[in-house]
């Protein structure tokens, strides 16, 4: 005959009952956190708009039409308008523009840019493409780097090998 000792386990089911709250808590401050994280980002983007109409158009166009350039302030700070300049090239007027360029004398500041990607295992053929790209003059450079991706399939394929301890190192939650 066995001995139940129905106490302990009321008590272990108590236990484990205040186990799963203390983890539910956590994951509701995880939660928290996040809606606190993502609400400041949309803060900060909100702020760095302002500041870019206040700084870029509201005050120089007030300074503009007082027929300032340059303020000093009572605390000794200058505020200067200066002319700042922007330009890019859209990717659906790219080769229009770079046609103009090449007419008006200036292709010279297109760059042109080859790559060629190697596979797993292909190592020998990149150092030969390398040396045939030099042999005939031209600067290869090298870039050599690991997918993020395929690293964490790599981490996660060791780990539940058993190849690896991770001490706890690799895990982390992300909520998507």
């Amino acid at each position: 005959m066995s001995n139940i000792d129905f106490e302990k386990d009321q008590q272990d089911l108590v236990d484990k009952t205040a186990s799963i709250q203390s983890l539910a808590d956590q994951i509701q401050m995880l939660e928290g956190l996040n809606n606190r994280i993502e609400t400041s980002e949309n803060n900060l983007k909100d702020l760095k708009k302002e500041h870019e109409r206040l700084s870029g158009e509201v005050i120089p166009t007030m300074m503009a039409e007082m027929g300032l350039s340059h303020l000093k302030l009572s605390d000794g700070s200058t505020v200067d308008v200066k002319p700042n300049y922007s330009a890019s090239i859209s990717i659906a007027n790219r080769e229009k523009a770079f046609t103009w360029l090449r007419e008006n004398g200036l292709g010279d500041i297109i760059k042109n840019e080859i790559s060629v990607s190697f596979g797993r295992n292909e190592d020998n053929k990149a150092a030969d493409y390398a040396a045939l790209a030099e042999e005939r003059g031209f600067q290869p450079t090298q870039k050599l780097k690991v997918e993020p991706m395929t690293l964490k399939a790599l981490v996660r394929e060791r780990l539940e090998a058993g190849k690896i301890n991770a001490n706890g190192n690799f895990q982390r939650v992300r909520w998507k």
